[in-house]
Order: structure tokens, then sequence, then C-alpha cells
């Protein structure tokens, strides 16, 4: 998504509702049998038993306790005055539906994951220990590159959504001697990899994750029977249907639709982030938010220069997508969230659909989650840049820069680049940079929001002080978004542009003070730069100049190592308690 915990990347899903099994004849669906289906819960019997023996022999990490004190508690809370008696009881099937997504989530990062869990409890760990599993969905810690912090069972790197032993040049090997419609399925954002004996095969989503999905969608139908709202009815009823056609095409574009909806929602399967193997798999989430209509309309006004904007941007025009020309804000008060979302470090804003068709024929709507941003804000950004950035710099930073920084970085993830030509072949950015997609697109989201916000200030559509307020906020933010470790896709992003514009010297050090500063005289120089080399990039496809400039800057400066030490009592991000699931209980 776009998501700016981050932010969404954009990706080009495909729709299967086949079981693709490589040595098959084509266009014949493969059905799982009952033999295989023992099978394959067998092997995860098997793999399970193996975690729990490691997780009793092995020693749990001592500092369980302090890890979790990262998270600051925050009650993500709203006024029920601005719910109508109609809006609880659909939000009461929503947030059901959700959590019904969230239990397929946690199987998506480890099918083991429930089990393993309810062993913890039956040997008693520490209640640190389970919040901490909750907070990771599973036991390897998000914040220190997918460490396991009970037991020592290495995370999968394509999570659960492969076999555990399948290599990125295994499967790229059976993709290539698959017929094209095995190979498209085996690829497919909404399909898990199994295998089949000797073989792969691709299992959609509605096979896979049946009973949830079932009664997600039912729930999401409910919702849709009891809201008098016609644009919110099309969608969640859209949405159930998708849940388990796996075609999310059309209630996509109804999502664009939904207009002055008093609810903003979207649920099902977006991001590819924990899909580490190949990024193509796209993981379970939900967003349930109220939208605040003053706000929005007040942002709103930044997007009528979306086109003028994008012509702006370093990149030949013959690069250029074309995309629709929808570009709706929505400023929300977060209700509930679940799945990808929710795991390790919190989104503040996103940018949906990420389907390259519906961006085609609409554009992309930016949401921004106005309380959980407020919440980063006071709790995480400001202490931050309090320890490590340029006192002269700190009268700078405010919230309203900050909330703008995140709305343009959500802006640059609807340009440049997406369904590209290489080689003769129609395929997209996603498809063509792999795992190396989420990091390079993070990054181009916050450089080319840079350029925007800077363009945008020249033209009289942003204040004049942001001039020095949006560098000087984008730095204290770098050292948030790195804190969520570097082996994730928005750590490595702000890595990689923090070093490029260090190396630069569009950001400066005193050694001294041990602080960092902005360098104004050359900083939206090499913004511009780094845009142009990120953009060009996507636009070729090109894997190994992708490569080439995460490895040449993905090593943290001894300046960055030492700053980060003097960050230990800060939080990282905030631990959501959704008070809506206390309230709708009287509801």
């Amino acid at each position: 998504m776009s998501r700016l915990s981050s932010s969404r990347p954009p990706i080009f899903p495909m729709t299967f509702v086949f079981v693709a099994l490589v040595g098959c004849k084509p266009n014949k669906p493969t059905n799982i049998t009952e033999e295989q289906q023992q099978r394959e819960k067998q092997e995860q019997q098997e793999q399970a038993q193996t975690e729990r023996k490691q997780v009793s022999t092995v020693k749990m990490v001592p500092d369980v306790s302090q890890r979790l004190a990262q998270f600051a508690p925050t009650d993500v809370d709203f006024d029920e005055k601005l719910v109508s008696a109609e809006d609880r009881k659909v939000l009461v099937k929503l947030v059901q539906a959700a959590q019904l997504l969230d239990e397929i989530y946690l199987d998506q990062v480890s099918p083991n994951n429930r089990e393993l869990r309810q062993h913890l409890v039956q040997e008693k760990v520490p209640q640190a220990v389970l919040d901490y599993f909750d907070i990771m969905y599973g036991p390897w810690d998000r914040l220190k590159n997918d460490e396991p912090f009970v037991g020592d069972v290495p995370k999968p790197v394509g999570a659960g959504f492969y076999p555990p032993d399948l290599t990125k040049a295994d499967l790229e090997a059976w993709i290539k001697k698959a017929s094209p419609q095995e190979a498209a399925a085996l690829k497919g954002y909404f399909t898990v990899v199994r295998r089949d004996g000797d073989k792969l095969k691709a299992v959609p989503y509605p096979q896979a994750y049946g009973d949830r999905l079932k009664q997600a969608s039912a729930l999401l139908k409910e919702a849709a029977a009891l809201t008098k709202h016609a644009a919110l009815k099309k969608y969640l009823a859209l949405r159930g249907d998708a849940l388990m056609s796996n075609d999310y095409f059309a209630s996509d574009m109804a999502w664009m639709d939904l207009g002055d909806s008093p609810l903003e929602v979207v649920l099902g399967p977006y991001e590819v982030y924990e899909d580490k193997l190949m990024g193509y798999k796209a993981a379970m989430e939900a967003f349930i938010t109220l939208r605040d209509p003053d706000y929005s309309a007040r942002l709103q006004k930044l997007a009528a220069h979306n086109q003028e904007v994008e012509k702006n941007l370093p990149l030949e025009v013959k690069y250029h997508t074309r995309r629709g020309t929808s570009s709706p804000i929505s400023v929300v008060i977060e209700l509930f969230t679940a799945g990808d979302t929710r795991a390790g470090v919190q989104t503040a804003a996103f940018n949906l659909p990420n389907d390259e068709r519906v961006r085609t024929k609409k554009g992309s709507k930016k949401v921004m989650l106005k309380n959980v941003t407020e919440a980063k804000f006071k709790k995480v950004l400001i202490p931050i840049a309090t320890e490590v950035v340029d006192s002269a710099l700190l009268p700078l930073l405010d919230f309203d820069t900050y909330f703008t920084d995140i709305l343009l970085h959500e802006m640059a993830h609807g340009m440049g680049p997406g369904e590209i030509t290489v080689d003769g072949r129609k395929t997209s950015v996603n498809s063509e940079l792999k795992q190396l997609y989420p990091a390079i697109e993070e990054c181009k989201a916050d450089i080319v929001g840079l350029v925007n916000g800077a363009y945008l200030i020249t033209k009289g559509a942003l204040p004049k002080e942001m001039e020095r307020r949006l560098p000087a906020t984008y730095l204290a933010g770098v050292f948030r978004a790195v804190r969520f470790g570097t082996e994730e896709a928005h750590g490595k992003a702000v890595l990689l542009a923090f070093n490029y514009l260090f190396q630069g010297g569009a950001f400066t050090y005193d050694k001294a003070k041990a602080r960092f500063g902005v360098n104004y005289d050359v900083f939206d120089k090499r913004v511009r730069e780094l845009a142009g080399e990120l953009l060009l990039l996507q636009a070729r496809g090109s894997y190994d100049h992708a490569r080439k400039l995460l490895e040449r800057n993905g090593t943290m400066s001894p300046e960055m190592r030492q700053a980060l030490t003097r960050l230990k009592h800060v939080p990282v991000d905030i631990k959501p308690n959704y008070t809506i699931v206390q309230k709708m209980q009287s509801w």
C-alpha cells in the first residue's frame, strides 16, 4: 500500500481462481485431495513440533521486557457521538470480519504460529513474551531483522506463503519450465505455493483459508445490508464476493468511489512486505476508520496539483505511466486495524488500491490516520529529534508539517512508473524488482514526496515556511524509521536515502555535539538527483541497478549508529489499544 509506518507499495495483482500444478495440462484446475491435505497437515505438525522442542530447550532472550517497553501503550479512542446508530451496527460486523483476517495473517506469517503460542501459554512463559509475540505476530523480532526472540528457529524467508525449505532459485526454476498459466499462478499475489510430491502447486487464498474467508465474506455482506449509504453498501457487498472469488478488481474500483461515506473501510490482501523470498504474495489486513470531512477537504486541495507535479518529476516523459486522475484524500480517525498493518510498527497513512489496472482507470486514494499520526508525533518523533537533531532545527518541527510530509509520501506512491515494458514484455515495476521492490518503492515515495513538496511551495500550494520545515522534519523521521530494522522495507528505504544525502552533503554532522543538521544550500539538488535515479531504475525495471543502489547505501554509518544508542529510552512506536472493542459490547 502504500503505507507510511510506514506506506504501501503499488503492486499489480492478478486474479487466479484455480490451482496451478507444475506438470499438469494448462487450463485444467487441480483439486487438492484429502490425502494431500492430510500430508500437508502432517508436515506442518512436524514443523511445529520441532519449533516447540527448540522453544522448550532454548532460553528466551533475557530482554523481552525491555523490547516490549519500546512500544508505548496508547488508547486509540474516538467520540461515540460521531457514530450513528446505523453505523454502529455496521462497525460491529466489520470489526468481526477484520478479526478473522487477522487470524489469517497470523497463519500467513507462519502456519505454526497459533500452535506455538498455545504451547508458550502451557509453558507458562512470562506475560511479556506473549505480549511481544502478539505485537510481532510470531516469535521473530521485526525490529531486529526477524531474529527469534523465543526459540532459535529462523524465520522462513517466504514466511508462510511457501514451503519453508523452498529457495528463490528453486522457485524460479519451476516457474521457468511451467506453462504460462501455471507460472502466473505461482507468481500470483493471491495464492500460496505448496508442494505436491515432487511438484509445486499454487493454491488460491479462498481454498487455502476457506473457513475464515467464508465467515469474513458473510460478515461483510451482512454489513452491506445494514448500511443505507449506497457507495459503502456496494463496496462491502463486492468485497464480500471478492474474498471468495479471489478477484478484487471490482471492489477496488468501488472503494475509490466511497465519497462522503462516514466510514472509510478497506479489508483484504494488499502488501507484499511479508514475502521476502519473491515479493509476490499479498498479506491480509484491515483498516476500519471514521472520516474527518473538514480536515479531508483541507488537504484535498493539494490533489488538484497532481498532474503538474508529476510533470515536474526528474524523469523523461516517455517513461511516465498514464494513470487515472482521481486522487481523493481522506483524513480519518482510526478505530481498528488488523493483519499486516498491525504487525510491529503501526501504519500512519496508506495509498490504495495497489492494482495498476485500477490506478490506470481511476487513480488512487490517500488515507491519513490522524489520531495515530498525532500519537507518533508526540510520543516518538519529538523525543527522537530532541536527542539527535541540531537544536536550531527543533523549533521547525510541528505536527502540520509532519502530517504534510506523510501526505506527500502517499501522493508520491501514485506517481512514476507502474506498468512498464522491458525487452518488449509488458510487465510491472514490482514484478521486475521482485523482493527489492518494497524498499525501492518506499524510498521513492520519501524522496519524490520531498521533490513534490519543494515544487508545491514554489507554487504557493504549501506555506513558504515549509521550505525549511520539511527537510528538518524528514531528517527527524529518518531516525524514527531506521529503528524499524534495516531489513524491513521502510528501514532499508530511509537508510538508502540518508546515506545518499549524507554522502552528498545534504545532511551534516556536528561531531562535537553529536547532532545532525540540514545543508539547505544543496538539499533540494541532492534530493532531486536521487529521485531521478530511483525513477529511472523503476522505469527500466532494472533489478541489478536496484540491488547495487541498496548495497552501496545499505551500511549504517558510525555517526548514525552512535546516535541510535542515545534513543534507547525513546519508544520505537505505539502499542494500540482499540477502545472500540470494549465500546461495541454495548451497541
